[in-house]
């Protein structure tokens, strides 16, 4: 399963907001330096469909607002 985010680092709160199924906006308190920021992406959307961390990877995007997540929920 592939999903879209926008991530706004250094924000005051911290708010998963899903626009549609696919296609998530997520504000992380994080800065956007030696990965803490994606880190954090990947553990809120892990938390969100209540999986692993490990099962969610960055496609695209690695220094980008925007990424391509890809979820992996086989059980494996």
């Amino acid at each position: 399963m592939y999903i879209r985010v926008k991530v706004t680092a250094s924000a005051k709160k911290e708010i998963l907001k899903q626009i549609n199924e696919d296609h998530f906006e997520i504000f992380v308190k994080e800065k956007a330096e030696r990965n803490l920021a994606n880190d954090r992406v990947l553990f809120l959307i892990a938390n969100h469909y209540d999986i692993k961390k490990n099962k969610v990877r960055i496609v695209n995007g690695h220094r980008s607002p925007t990424k391509l997540l890809i979820i992996d929920k086989k059980d494996n």
